[in-house]
């Protein structure tokens, strides 16, 4: 939709500048507002139609837009004056001996069978196109790991889908804390997920304000050509919702006076076909009325400004600093003046993680170095992060005395810097609202190190050696967490022959031949670093 062919076959845009129109508005509203589903939301709420793709032989259709249009519109690169073929190819796989064909993910435009730059006049230009992508791609809450949302939301938060690790290169997410769960946090996981530690995480507030004062500093001359821009705009009201209403006005019109020459043609005593065109005439011209209705009522909504009014909106441009601070300018709104300026801010903390270094990446090139000290959130001075996410790991079934334990061996302190115990231990918990128990669960399925060492009549170094060969599974929740094994692995081959081989000749037989002689059981009770309990 929005192209035709013309007498040569060549692709060209639309004759009818309506439809034109339409499609240029789906680019304009989206640049203004910078998400698929608020540009969809803009068209529903002020009942503004879209051409739609007809059947085959039938005429160009009109109707208010599903989210899916508008997202197609804004991800096609036939928009962008490209001609591409196979952007979901067929992929063919064998599943249970039988081959399947699917539809594969969308590639990029680039890597299609056929990709023609240039091939027909765009409404966009391809840099345009590609921007919008990232745009889009950046609010998907289909987000991969190292990437954080950028869509703008009303968290407190101003440097959301901003910051990046200059460690591991990682994006930074936000977490919100405090009472009302409107501190912000900004934090870099790092490869905590995978047994190591977290990059690098410092309050927002801060942060925020420090960030804001060089914003301020590059904007605030610009404010009064800022206010100017208002007042045009203002002044100018709901134009493109106006204008797409006079453009629809304007072809029921021509469908009306269509509709009348067809019935005033008839014949008058073929009542049938003569009450059905009459019907179809009647049908346009209550349209008609509609439409005058609805740009009769912007009219009556239609403000115009004062003198009053622009030499206040003047002085708010004068006066950017105070206009930033005022309540009345929302997180939404700053974000959005945020996004508008900055590209990204790699931020990474010095050798002593007592300050934090800051570059930012402005808009069109250029960058800024700065550095302060790193700030302390509210959470810092109570229990950090690092150990709030053992405490929720391990509450699922150990009790308080173990997760203690853990916390100690792995160096986490309380938030007044005491040792763990038990009691520290449900504190916590009641004041984050993590669900637990005193004393450990049992578990039908899986025994501890101590106790599959005595099912078995082992010692503990055999188990581990069985382990670290890969012959036996372990589970750990946590670093340095008693270790869990299952029942059934315990409980199955190799596992069983290599044990009944031990116990019989006193030697630990590996896979590839390696052999180990029974080490004495111990008979104190003893612990490693590791967590693992001997008696």
């Amino acid at each position: 939709m929005g192209y035709a062919k013309d007498g040569t076959g060549k692709v060209v845009l639309h004759s009818d500048q309506r439809v034109c129109e339409a499609i240029r508005l789906v680019f304009a509203k989206f640049r203004e507002l910078w998400s698929v589903r608020q540009t969809f939301q803009w068209f529903r709420d002020h009942d503004v139609e879209l051409p739609a793709n007809p059947i085959h032989g039938t005429r160009l259709v009109w109707k208010i837009p599903s989210q899916s249009l508008v997202a197609d519109i804004l991800r096609n690169p036939f928009y962008a004056g490209a001609y591409v073929w196979g952007r979901r190819p067929m992929e063919t796989s064998l599943v249970e001996g039988r081959l399947k064909k699917r539809q594969g993910a969308y590639r990029r435009p680039q890597e299609c069978r056929v990709f023609i730059a240039g091939h027909h006049p765009g409404y966009i230009d391809w840099a345009t196109y590609e921007e919008n992508l990232r745009m889009t791609h950046r609010n998907s809450v289909n987000w991969k790991p190292d990437e954080a949302m950028a869509a703008i939301r009303a968290g407190q938060g101003l440097l959301v889908g901003l910051l990046r690790c200059g460690h591991c290169g990682r994006k930074l997410h936000v977490r919100y804390w405090g009472g009302t769960g409107t501190n912000a946090r900004y934090l870099c996981k790092g490869d905590y997920d995978d047994g190591g530690q977290y990059c690098i995480g410092f309050g927002g507030a801060t942060v925020d304000r420090r960030i804001t004062e060089e914003v301020l500093k590059l904007i605030s001359p610009l404010g009064v050509a800022a206010s100017l821009t208002a007042i045009e705009e203002l002044s100018a009201g709901d134009t493109a919702e106006r204008a797409a209403l006079a453009r629809k006005l304007e072809a029921l019109e021509y469908e009306a006076q269509r509709a009348f020459e067809q019935y005033d043609v008839v014949d008058a005593r073929n009542r049938l076909a003569a009450a059905e065109l009459e019907r179809r005439w009647n049908e346009k011209l209550h349209e008609i009325e509609t439409v005058k209705e609805q740009l009769f009522g912007l009219a009556e909504k239609r403000y115009s400004l004062s003198s009053e009014d622009e030499a206040n909106i003047l002085s708010m441009g004068e006066n950017f600093t105070e206009t930033w601070h005022n309540s009345s300018c929302s997180p939404t709104l700053r974000k959005m003046i945020f996004r508008t300026v900055m590209e990204e801010i790699i931020v990474r903390a010095d050798s002593t993680k007592k300050m934090l270094l800051f570059t930012i990446h402005w808009k069109g090139g250029m960058h800024t170095q700065l550095e302060m000290n790193r700030p302390h959130s509210a959470t810092e001075t109570a229990t950090s992060l690092e150990a709030l996410d053992i405490i929720r790991r391990m509450a699922v079934r150990h009790g308080g005395n173990e997760i203690a334990s853990v916390l100690n061996r792995s160096g986490h302190s309380t938030g007044k810097g005491n040792r763990w115990n038990q009691n520290r231990v449900a504190t916590a918990r009641k004041n984050h609202g993590i669900a637990g128990q005193k004393r450990a669960l049992p578990d039908p399925e899986r025994v501890s190190l101590n106790e599959a060492a005595r099912l078995c009549g082992v010692s503990h170094r055999s188990l581990e050696r069985l382990v670290e060969a890969g012959v036996l599974k372990r589970d750990q929740v946590a670093p340095r967490a008693p270790w869990q094994i299952r029942r059934a692995d315990l409980n199955a081959e190799p596992v069983q022959s290599i044990l009944k081989r031990l116990r019989q000749t006193g030697k630990l037989v590996l896979p590839g031949g390696r052999t180990e002689t029974q080490p004495a059981l111990p008979f104190e009770n003893q612990s490693d670093d590791n967590g693992r309990h001997y008696e």
